[in-house]
């Protein structure tokens, strides 16, 4: 396995539709995954590749003066467990202390609601990332937002 960032914003698009799609358990909001596709455009985005198939990605997004969000990450179902989430982040977050950020900060369903969020959860969790707050209706009362918070 290897992580490489992307710069070409055609090949972002084109990672994170065949990702997302695959994806559906988590990115199932036809618009909302389109969102998330169109907004690679620009950002520091990194690729995991089995061979030369991609099989996960992420971006980063400025949130702030100081602050840097990993705005969606998605790796291949068949291909969670297996250190691909965790090698994307550690590239990411090399990244963002590079550019000068001091702060991370991550958004996932609340830890309780959904057992396949509470994996993510508790993967977000296992990176080092802190609870920093719950907005319980960012995106619907359905999918409580959970933000953590990492320092860089």
């Amino acid at each position: 396995m290897r992580v490489i960032e992307i710069t070409d914003d055609l090949e972002k698009m084109n990672i994170a539709r065949h990702i997302l799609e695959a994806l559906a358990d988590w990115f199932g909001i036809p618009e909302a995954r389109e969102e998330y596709i169109h907004d690679s455009v620009g950002k520091s985005f990194f690729c995991a590749y089995k061979g030369d198939k991609p099989v996960g990605f992420l971006y980063l997004k400025q949130t702030g003066k100081d602050t840097v969000e990993l705005a969606v990450m998605g790796v291949l179902k068949e291909y969670h467990r297996s250190g691909i989430g965790k090698a994307l982040f550690e590239n990411a977050k090399k990244k963002a202390c590079e550019e000068g950020y001091s702060f991370i900060q991550v958004k996932t369903v609340q830890m309780g609601k959904y057992a396949d969020y509470d994996k993510t959860n508790m993967f977000y969790i296992s990176l080092g990332f802190k609870e920093f707050e719950i907005l319980p209706t960012l995106w619907d009362e359905w999918n409580p937002c959970q933000i953590y918070v990492m320092a860089l």
